[in-house]
């Protein structure tokens, strides 16, 4: 370590977030957002029969239809709970509403099969995104997807 520490002098890190606040990053939330809408587009889409299969494809469809609408709750949760501070309400002021919208509608994606549901939770995610990129200077554009 001694011979080392020759070449590398370590430095003193100031961090006010559990993490760097560089890895932040709501492409999570957006992703399983959009795997929601997915599994709901599968669900409605899959021919209704009796037989093992159907049954089989529908619960896995179910199961990660709720895994990621649990997976994007708990992404927004985590940058609203580290990254947010009250500089960043004061300039949103819809924030906190926002994201409890997100916790509600991430919640009606796992308890229905409904598009209308999905739509709005991948709407309401894109719109917190907007938010995090504007805060931290990122300017961002509008895909279809």
């Amino acid at each position: 370590m001694k011979q080392l520490s020759q070449f590398f002098t370590p430095e003193i890190a100031h961090a006010h977030c559990d993490i760097p606040c560089g890895i932040y990053d709501p492409i999570v939330a957006q992703i399983a957002a959009l795997s929601v809408v997915r599994m709901v587009d599968q669900i409605t889409a899959l021919p209704v029969s009796n037989d093992a299969q159907y049954f089989n494809t529908l619960s896995r469809y179910i199961a990660v239809k709720e895994s990621e609408a649990v997976k994007c709750k708990e992404e927004i949760r985590v940058i609203w709970g580290d990254f947010i501070k009250p500089a960043h309400v004061e300039k949103y002021p819809n924030i906190h509403t926002l994201v409890h919208t997100i916790m509600g509608l991430g919640g009606a994606a796992k308890q229905h099969v409904s598009r209308e549901k999905a739509m709005a939770l991948l709407d309401a995610v894109n719109e917190f995104a907007a938010i995090f990129w504007e805060i931290k200077g990122v300017a961002t554009k509008k895909a279809k997807a």
